[in-house]
């Protein structure tokens, strides 16, 4: 008998229909990325705060990797209002929007960076909301795409959306404040941030319930205002606590901070994979199994039993030279001389192209190679993509000028930049595209928000681990080396890649009819 589809499959049509929402979800999540990332670096090393500092911001990202924290609560509840109207997914993804808009103006108005703690508070507070709605965005992506040709579409048109807001909030944001200052730049993408909201509330809802259209946005927005509100007293306290441990310390000591960090964040996965013999033997009923809070990362050691230790070795060092790229890439363009205009263009036109051909390729290749060589060639782009920085930190700005590029002078010096960046967005690009397909053909449909949270959280933990500290790597071994470095990382994880190729996750072994 053919399963009915689920109410969030329903309310979003086939095709062109959830290819066109899946590019909206990524723009929505991707304009905001950059905002805590690479643009702040570049704003932060502009203000001339020490590239050890800057390395430091670049643990704000750990916020995606620990999302799995809270990943359950999505799972579990639904946004006041938001959720009975519009579905669980898509309440969770409004919520978050509102956030990312208030938290980018916060970034806004404390972009002159003579607060660091402040600029922190803004930097985390947005890095939070926008893991909170790839967490929605995720499950409902595994939802509607539960197989590898229709996921290949999708992760397409979900990285074309990522990498054309990007390019928004990393080209576009430094051009504005090349031509006004950096306030008018956060603002001018929290107005954008904006966008996607309404075109949500719009689309036809899941269920007729909560009272209707009208109804449900006024509670759901007044549900959000709490949530904001009780965010910003969370990271505040906890910025707090963790400002005077590191106080204790000394952060001029960025080797305990480090150690500290690294032990945190760490504890959780380790845990998990000393506990797999243990948990692949659970039955069915067992309490963790069918924990709200901690059932679907158990489940992921019950369904995959020993071989999940060397899935989860190669999830977490796969992505470590795209992350390291983006944590030292901007201040070495600022250091080599180039100013915020030709930072733009490359991190604008250039990015743009060179970025979605990047993910129309892997996604292709995803989709109909094997993806044991899927990843192999995903692996080889992401070191070429570092190796090419490498390169540029031995050339400069300026010489004759070669061309016009919409009626931009582009000199010798300026399309090294632009070649090198090319090259770099179109190699992560491809990397990104491969490497999101096979996550989601890891998880199990029965939690997607929760499980992919886990994967693509610790996908990211180990390398922002080490962007954290990439300002102390590169006053060691320069910039060249930090990027030849990197590379090498990128092709280490295939290492692991015998032994993860041909893993199959157990059958469920729930009773029919039994409660999840």
């Amino acid at each position: 008998m053919t399963e009915a589809p689920s109410p969030a499959a329903a309310a979003v049509r086939p095709g062109w229909g959830r290819m066109g929402l899946y590019l909206l979800l990524g723009f929505a999540a991707g304009l905001p990325f950059y905002l805590f990332s690479a643009t702040l670096s570049l704003r932060l090393a502009r203000h001339g705060v020490d590239i050890v500092i800057i390395g430091f911001f670049a643990w704000v990202s750990l916020m995606s990797t620990i999302k799995f924290a809270w990943a359950p609560l999505l799972e579990k509840y639904d946004v006041p209002g938001f959720g009975r109207f519009f579905g669980k997914r898509r309440g969770w993804i409004m919520l978050s929007q509102l956030a990312i808009f208030a938290s980018t103006i916060g970034m806004a108005f404390t972009a002159s960076d003579t607060n660091l703690p402040m600029t922190a508070l803004f930097a985390v507070l947005l890095a939070f909301w926008t893991s909170t709605l790839e967490i929605a965005a995720d499950g409902w992506r595994v939802e509607l795409a539960p197989n590898a040709e229709e996921q290949g579409p999708l992760v397409a048109a979900n990285q074309w959306g990522y990498r054309a807001s990007m390019v928004i909030a990393s080209g576009g944001a430094i051009f504005m404040a090349a031509k006004f200052d950096w306030t008018i730049a956060y603002l001018s993408v929290a107005v954008l941030a904006f966008v996607p909201f309404p075109i949500l509330a719009a689309m036809r809802p899941e269920a007729e319930g909560g009272g209707g259209r009208s109804v449900a946005l006024v509670t759901g927005i007044v549900a959000s205002a709490v949530a904001m509100v009780a965010s910003i007293v969370a990271v505040g306290l906890v910025g707090w606590a963790l400002l005077s441990a590191i106080g204790s310390v000394g952060i001029s000591n960025p080797g305990v901070v480090s150690y500290w960090v690294f032990a945190v964040c760490l504890l959780p996965f380790m845990i998990l994979g000393a506990s797999v013999p243990w948990l692949k033997k659970l039955p069915w009923d067992a309490p963790l199994r069918r924990s709200a809070a901690v059932g679907p990362y158990v489940d992921v050691a019950w369904r995959y039993g020993l071989v999940v230790i060397p899935i989860l070795l190669f999830i977490s060092v796969y992505r470590t030279g795209d992350v390291m790229a983006n944590a030292l890439s901007h201040p070495m363009f600022n250091h080599l001389g180039y100013g915020l205009e030709q930072i733009s263009v490359a991190d604008g036109f250039v990015a743009l192209i060179a970025g979605m051909l990047g993910v129309t390729m892997g996604g292709i290749l995803a989709a109909k190679a094997p993806m044991g060589w899927a990843l192999v060639i995903g692996a080889v782009m992401s070191a070429l993509s570092n190796w090419i920085f490498a390169w540029l930190a031995y050339q400069s700005p300026g010489g004759p000028v070669w061309f016009s590029l919409f009626g931009v002078q582009v000199t010798a010096g300026d399309f090294d930049l632009y070649l090198a960046m090319a090259i770099d967005q179109f190699g992560h690009g491809f990397e990104g595209a491969v490497f999101v397909v096979y996550l989601s053909l890891l998880v199990n449909p029965r939690f997607p928000s929760a499980q992919y949270a886990l994967f693509s959280g610790l996908a990211f933990l180990i390398p922002r681990l080490l962007a954290g500290l990439s300002g102390v790597f590169q006053k060691a071994i320069g910039y060249d080396g930090f990027f030849i470095m990197a590379g090498a990382m990128s092709l280490g994880a295939l290492v692991f890649l015998p032994f993860i190729v041909k893993a199959k996750p157990r059958p469920d072994d729930t009773p029919a009819g039994a409660a999840a």
